[in-house]
């Protein structure tokens, strides 16, 4: 058989696929139930065209069945001076295995404590905050969930002023294990898992941050610091080499086949805020890929 045709087959099997995702991803966004909204909050309603864009940009990079099988969840914000944010994910609302990318949830929990007179920010505190961020040291998270308050930090990440995890709904950010051996002390109610994330949570944690909706100013100052100049040049940093972007916040994660990361970054024309959750053993470079699609796709730019 000639290659010609076969390259048609093979486009039309494409094509049939990129389809049926779409199709999918629809019906699921209808049935998604909406996650918690207050003023200053991440407005929950998806834009259709953005994410129909997503998902034809995901697909076209060979992504369809990890998204089909829920290996590859991901949430995009483009955010601008002089337009309300626009939300698209595929999956978004799928809680998985995070492995490092939950210790910002140590890390809000640290400065709530803080900003309410219960944690006092030490040097030593404040150091190993920083290298729990920056270089994802599991020691200092370990050390940081002792003087959180394993269950307080659990208690702060379902407050309603916060609804970083709702077992009402989709879940989000858990931390039920310290980041050493040993078993989990609580693990979250609706799958299990000892260290959990879904895309919309994290996308959500970073834009109230963003715009000062999280904390008050002091805590916010210093909680953006510590997520700012990433020590880990990988993944996500990896894939946004050579643009012309400045990475405002970043956390990432990984274990085994797992991979998780997520950034806040600002481009000449405004900024946007990507996560990205991974079951797979390639996804290092998934990521990378990923993070040139979702640039391209968020600074308006057509993907090679």
């Amino acid at each position: 058989m000639e290659s010609g045709h076969w390259e048609w087959i093979w486009d039309m099997r494409f094509s049939c696929a990129a389809i049926l995702l779409l199709t999918l991803a629809q019906c699921a966004w209808a049935a998604e139930p909406l996650p918690y909204h207050g003023e200053g909050d991440l407005p929950p309603r998806q834009d259709q065209a953005l994410r129909q864009q997503l998902a034809s940009d995901v697909c076209a990079a060979g992504y369809c069945e990890l998204v089909a099988s829920d290996q590859l969840s991901v949430a995009l914000v483009v955010m601008s001076d002089s337009a309300p944010a626009r939300l698209a994910m595929l999956n978004g609302h799928n809680m998985v295995y995070a492995a490092s990318l939950p210790k910002v949830a140590i890390l809000l929990g640290a400065m709530v404590a803080a900003e309410r007179r219960q944690l006092a920010l030490t040097e030593p505190v404040l150091n190993d905050l920083d290298q729990m961020i920056r270089v994802s040291c599991n020691d200092c998270a370990t050390r940081m969930l002792a003087v959180v308050g394993r269950e307080r930090l659990l208690a702060i990440l379902q407050e309603p002023g916060f609804a970083f995890y709702d077992d009402d709904r989709a879940g989000g950010l858990w931390v039920g294990k310290d980041y050493a051996s040993g078993t989990a002390y609580q693990r979250d109610p609706i799958k299990g898992l000892s260290h959990a994330a879904t895309p919309y949570q994290v996308a959500r944690l970073y834009y109230r941050l963003d715009n000062g909706s999280l904390l008050d100013d002091e805590h916010t100052a210093i909680m953006k610091k510590m997520l700012d100049d990433p020590a880990i040049q990988h993944k996500f940093v990896r894939g946004l080499e050579g643009e012309n972007v400045t990475i405002e916040m970043r956390k990432s994660g990984s274990w085994k086949a797992f991979h998780a990361d997520s950034v806040l970054v600002a481009h000449p024309t405004g900024s946007y805020i990507a996560v990205a959750l991974i079951e797979h053993p390639d996804g290092e470079v998934i990521m990378q890929n990923l993070a040139e699609i979702l640039d391209n796709l968020a600074r308006g730019r057509v993907s090679p």
